[in-house]
């Protein structure tokens, strides 16, 4: 039945946004030398006087701008030129322009700060861009680190032996947001443990943020919400020749970062990203005789090539990890004894990608194919009570082509996609094989008037062999923005995902609790609703933006990890009731003064889910979250300051655990507490920075979060009880070289 409603919006919204078709004025802006010859000229703003609508001149000079029903003033404005007005009536027409004499200006040099993050007002479907900007006010030193200021998405330990982190979007874990590579997907399956940390943070140029359903082009496991990191490009200008940084930290963590880029003959450019890090010494900051962070030692190196030419643009790249993952007990015999406790994770991972896109004459049109390969091999020599082997092979292709009906204003895509997953896991003598091969194709409407009204409808149908499942993806985003610049949008679709359970949740594996498969699982489905509004209020010179957000998401099948039933099990069926989502966030941002942004936050979760055949609270979702960012910049130095306030939450039912009953680690509720982050960096001339941070400043920690730690081989032993920070204050001290 909503399947059906979506349909039914999708074509009453085609259907009107179709009565906006309307003439054109179009034609080539010419520059003339002083031979008197004329060549057109790009870049130009063509526009209706006084209503500031309208285009700008393509690669040729050309242009193709809506007749406008009461202004008859059409401005060429170009820099260098004085602007050009033409009185036109209102009819169709062909007019080519030139601009006969050049305006000579004098030089000027304008100065600007990047904000550290946005909402793009312009899209339909809401966007959070975290810049390059916002990615240096931290150390972040990988993926994991990059949300620290950023209201929407939490990040925290899965467990409180291996390190494992997982994002939180919505009140929902990260396996519910598709996590993409530039816009393909990535960070699926066996890397979702560890993947956080696959990405180092000097490789990102920026991060993307959308909240609930995205677009159909991308697939249909978008539940929550899509991040996509977008990395360095070798292209001159996208980024640096040549740029190293090094960081240590208190927690004995330090890291080599480097890339560099170059041209190759005269429509390519190449580069090379790489990264190492490495632990030398175990620390127990809590004393309870476990390490609080593993013993990580990971080398990363990426290649990328571009190529461009006038109807042909290509991008190929492949990447290398290698990473030694060591924890447990700070004293131990190395071997994997129960009585020991250790973990050892050896991962190998490689990729390879390729896009390649065909440009038409005809303006707007292309085809293009989106190619990715990932072999993942993960070897545990031994991990607590348990042996867990996997490897992962995967192939993702999707084909696209863009183009538009009428006008620009009408634009569609059109395409097919297809994946392959093979993963073989084995547990302990158990064994695990499943293959998915998911042949999909999609189609997308995309309204735009270029002033008020946005709408992107899309549809998707995908077959999935293994469960022998067809899926049907509708989506809908509209976008409304007012005169007085108040943007407001709808969205509504649904999402599927296949679960891996083991590889997704190895924190299960960080306990004695005996693993137990009530049901075979089914593919995960639900519906995401969202609103969003964001507006713009003008103080001053300054502009305060109030951005303001409610979204919903109901689970028709959900794959339930139940340890609430028995203190000593983790029971895994498929979902029969309910299980819903209700999260709203109200997020204001402003320059106070000169160089000094603040940024305030407030977000409020309501996440329940039909657990042991009664709808309560999920486990380990702070119902609230606080957020205070503070940034200052005057001349070579800057100073940042992140404060969050994260809620209470409900903990997992341990009356049975009898360790923890007489330790007093059984709670019903976690506490509220309070995180800060600072850091101050200092520019030292043309090439040199140095930095320097806190994390965890409140020294805030959770005591003792493994249970039955001094008794390891003991059935109450159980380390994913994790609900705040491991470690307390961590230093760290960072320098930078960079050449433009």
């Amino acid at each position: 039945m909503k399947t059906n409603k979506i349909i039914l919006i999708t074509l009453l919204l085609a259907f009107a946004t179709g009565a906006f078709a309307q003439g054109f004025i179009e034609g080539t802006v010419y520059e003339q030398n002083e031979k008197g010859e004329k060549m057109p000229l790009p870049g130009v703003n063509v526009y209706w006087k006084t209503v500031n609508v309208g285009v700008v001149t393509d690669a040729h000079g050309h242009y193709k701008i809506p007749l406008h029903e009461t202004v008859c003033c059409l401005v060429f404005s170009c820099i260098s030129y004085e602007n050009d007005t033409i009185h036109h009536m209102h009819d169709p027409a062909h007019y080519d322009h030139v601009f006969l004499s050049a305006h000579m200006l004098n030089e000027v040099e304008i100065k600007a700060r990047e904000k550290a993050s946005y909402l793009n007002t312009i899209k339909p479907i809401a966007v959070q861009e975290i810049t390059s900007e916002g990615l240096r006010r931290a150390a972040c030193c990988s993926l994991a680190e990059s949300f620290e200021g950023n209201a929407s998405v939490d990040v925290n330990y899965s467990d409180a032996v291996t390190g494992a982190k997982q994002i939180e979007l919505l009140g929902l874990s990260g396996l519910y947001t598709q996590m993409m590579a530039e816009n393909m997907p990535n960070f699926r399956g066996l890397a979702s443990a560890f993947g956080l940390n696959y990405v180092p943070g000097t490789w990102m140029n920026g991060i993307q943020i959308s909240k609930g359903t995205s677009s159909v082009r991308n697939g249909y496991e978008s539940i929550s919400g899509q991040i996509n990191v977008d990395y360095k490009k070798p292209e001159e200008g996208e980024s640096e020749k040549l740029f190293l940084n090094l960081y240590g930290s208190t927690m004995t963590m330090t890291e080599l970062n480097f890339n560099t880029r170059w041209n190759v003959g005269k429509h390519g450019s190449m580069m090379v990203l790489g990264h190492a890090n490495h632990n030398f010494m175990s620390m127990d900051d809590n004393g309870d005789g476990f390490m609080d962070d593993p013993m990580v030692t990971q080398g990363n190196l990426f290649v990328r090539y571009n190529y461009a030419k006038d109807w042909f643009e290509g991008m190929w790249g492949a990447k290398a990890l290698s990473e030694r993952r060591f924890g447990g007990m700070m004293h131990h015999n190395g071997t994997g004894d129960s009585d020991n406790m250790h973990f050892l994770i050896n991962t190998a991972r490689y990729e390879a990608f390729s896009k390649t896109g065909f440009l038409f004459d005809r303006d707007n049109t292309s085809l293009g194919l989106q190619q990715q390969f990932v072999y993942h091999d993960l070897k545990s020599a031994y991990f607590g009570r348990t042996d867990y082997n996997a490897t992962q092979l995967s192939y993702y292709a999707n084909l696209l082509f863009d183009s538009y009906l009428v006008n620009d204003h009408h634009k569609y895509s059109v395409g097919a996609s297809y994946s392959f997953d093979k993963y073989d896991e084995s547990l302990n003598d158990s064994t695990f094989q499943r293959v998915e091969h998911v042949p999909g194709v999609f189609a997308e409407y995309v309204f735009n008037d270029d002033h008020h009204w946005s709408v992107i409808a899309g549809m998707r149908a995908d077959y999935n062999t293994y469960y022998q499942k067809l899926l049907y993806t509708p989506r809908l985003h509209v976008r409304f923005k007012t005169h007085d610049e108040l943007t407001l949008r709808l969205s509504a679709g649904k999402g599927y995902r296949s679960p891996n359970v083991l590889a997704e949740n190895s924190t299960m594996f960080a306990s004695a609790r005996q693993i137990v498969f009530v049901d075979t699982p089914k593919m995960e489905e639900a519906w995401n609703y969202g609103l969003n509004l964001t507006k713009g209020i003008d103080i001053g010179w300054r502009e305060i933006v109030i951005n303001a957000d409610f979204y919903r998401t109901d689970f028709v099948n959900q794959i339930v990890l139940d340890r609430d039933a028995d203190a000593h099990q983790v029971r895994i069926y498929n979902l029969d009731g309910k299980s819903y989502s209700n999260s709203a966030q109200i997020e204001a941002n402003c320059e106070i003064f000169r160089d000094f942004d603040l940024t305030l936050a407030f977000r409020y979760n309501d996440v329940k889910m039909t657990i042991n055949d009664t709808l309560r609270e999920k486990p380990f979702v702070n119902r609230y979250k606080g957020l205070v960012t503070m940034s200052y910049a005057p001349g070579t130095w800057q100073f940042d300051l992140t404060t969050q306030f994260n809620g209470d939450s409900r903990v997992t039912d341990l009356s049975g655990n009898a360790t923890a009953v007489a330790n007093g680690q059984k709670i019903e509720r976690s506490p509220f507490y309070v995180i800060m982050n600072a850091q101050v960096t200092k520019s030292l001339g043309k090439y040199w920075e140095v930095y320097v941070g806190g994390e965890n400043l409140t020294n805030y920690k959770q005591n003792y979060p493994i249970i039955s730690a001094d008794n390891p081989q003991s059935d109450d032993f159980d380390a994913s009880m994790v609900w705040g920070p491991l470690s307390g204050i961590r230093v760290y001290v960072g320098v930078r070289f960079t050449v433009k």
